[in-house]
């Protein structure tokens, strides 16, 4: 019985992906124009579905995908309690990127999260109201910060760039994905040394909650065997 596969609808994520499926025996190409947003595998009874990056986590929350490609970081952001809902099967070995904590770099004093608690509680008595960090991943920090012990903060969304927030006045650290660094480096910012929320790459997801019958579990079982995995 058919399983249904979500993958990422464009650009080079899109690529790796076919790419990572045709070294394993797997190929999979585009179907019609780019504004169909289909797709086809070759020998696999399978469904290809391309979706946009907030789309896949949402479907494999859903049920309504067996399988999807997306970064370990959307799903443990947008999916709450996500272990119930999904499991890693593989680890692509692309896409790889890490949501960090950074601060302005004229701050020499705080390197840590230590430092950062310190001058949160510094700036709430100083200004009286909590320091504010600006970022995306809102579950993700908040959880990462409350294991690390730093209290006085308030995070204040992104829809921009989150590298500029900081300069712009409307956020005094910030909290966003980054390979290299050099985007924060360029907008006056540094990496906190133990700041690293998450390391993220490109995943193959399985969904518990779809409908696994016996044929689908047959299916999943070949498509695995096929893929090595």
């Amino acid at each position: 019985m058919t399983l249904r596969l979500g993958l990422p609808s464009k650009g080079r994520l899109m690529d790796k992906t076919f790419d990572w499926f045709a070294a394993r025996g797997l190929p999979m190409r585009r179907a019609g124009s780019e504004r169909d947003y289909a797709a086809e595998a070759d020998g696999a009874d399978v469904e290809l579905r391309l979706l946009s990056a907030g789309e896949i986590p949402r479907e494999l929350a859903a049920g309504r995908i067996h399988l999807g490609v997306t970064g370990s970081d959307l799903v443990r952001e947008r999916i709450p309690g996500w272990e119930q809902a999904v499991e890693p099967v593989a680890a692509m070995g692309f896409g790889h990127a890490d949501l960090v904590l950074a601060v302005p770099a004229w701050w020499v004093d705080v390197s840590t999260l230590d430092d950062l608690d310190a001058v949160a509680a510094e700036f709430r008595a100083r200004h009286g109201y909590r320091l504010r960090i600006a970022t995306k991943y809102h579950r993700l920090v908040r959880e990462f910060l409350r294991d690390a012990g730093v209290a006085d903060y308030r995070l204040v969304d992104s829809q921009g760039a989150t590298e500029a927030t900081v300069a712009h006045g409307t956020a005094e650290a910030i909290a966003d994905i980054t390979s290299t660094g050099e985007t924060l480096r360029a907008n006056g910012l540094k990496m906190l040394s133990d700041g690293v929320v998450h390391r993220s790459q490109a995943t193959l997801w399985r969904a518990k909650r779809a409908e696994w019958a016996e044929p689908h579990s047959a299916e999943y079982a070949r498509l695995k065997a096929r893929l090595t995995l």
